[in-house]
């Protein structure tokens, strides 16, 4: 093929990967688990002593059903039901699929080559972690706050770690189902490491601010409490960042080079 014929710019290579002494190597591993896991996952333990322990779910969900007028004036209003929640899974799916054609792309053309691994992860990551939360809710047995008592429901209040009477039947809402669908996609923020990493912390900003929207709009139904979606972002996060490790440990693979502006 002459040079310049190709309509479709060919993806840059990545640059050869840097093999670290062991020392260096775990060092590296360390510092990488202390900022993106233990951080966030400490984070996420602390937001829970206050809003599970120390009842800041309830206080935030009286607050919510109290300005609705005491009741859920939202549960069945046409933007929270068909706009965020059935379009917001919609359009999730749809970025899965999108994210699906790319790899096959990338498989079939060399010049998009240094993309498989990447969409490869990025597919795996997000499907892990809506997986996984789905399994967690069918684990959980927690009541949603329009089934409670306190809320108009018939349920009494059970927490995370008690036991639940056979008599109240099955139950899953912890963690958040719908709001996973926005957060599964913060491995967009190690996607862009891989890809671009200037981009990363604006994919990140993407991929929160869209788990944020699904999950507000479902406790303004009476859906979820915060707590739900807490967790909801650090089993996102945590699938992420160990996938992430998994497929591309330091040894192996680094980001692509940062381009430069004259």
């Amino acid at each position: 093929m002459v040079e310049g014929s190709a309509s479709v710019p060919a993806i840059p290579s990545s640059p050869p990967p840097y093999v670290l002494p062991a020392p260096g190597l775990a060092a590296t591993r360390r510092g990488f688990l202390a900022r993106h896991l233990l951080l966030p996952l400490l984070l996420a333990v602390a937001a829970s002593l206050v809003l599970m322990a120390g009842n800041g779910d309830q206080w935030l969900a009286d607050q919510l059903y109290r300005w609705e007028g005491g009741h859920w004036a939202f549960r069945d209003a046409w933007w929270t039901t068909h706009v965020i929640h059935r379009g917001g899974k919609n359009l999730s799916t749809l970025a899965a699929v999108l994210v699906m054609l790319a790899l096959l792309r990338a498989c079939l053309d060399t010049r998009w080559k240094p993309l498989r691994r990447p969409l490869l992860y990025l597919l795996l990551a997000v499907g892990l972690s809506t997986g996984v939360v789905a399994l967690l809710k069918s684990m959980t047995q927690m009541d949603c706050p329009w089934d409670l008592e306190r809320y108009g429901g018939l349920r009494p209040f059970i927490g995370l770690f008690e036991p639940r009477p056979v008599v109240l039947g099955h139950a899953a809402c912890f963690p958040a189902g719908h709001a996973s669908a926005g957060y599964g996609w913060v491995a967009l923020y190690f996607f862009a490491l891989q890809v671009r990493p200037r981009w990363r912390w604006a994919a990140l900003a993407v991929a929160v601010a869209t788990g944020l929207l699904f999950g507000i709009s479902q406790q303004l139904r009476g859906a979820h409490f915060f707590s739900h979606d807490v967790w909801s972002l650090a089993v996102s996060w945590t699938v992420a960042v160990l996938l992430y490790l998994l497929m591309f440990p330091p040894a192996k693979a680094t980001p692509f080079k940062e381009e430069t502006h004259a």
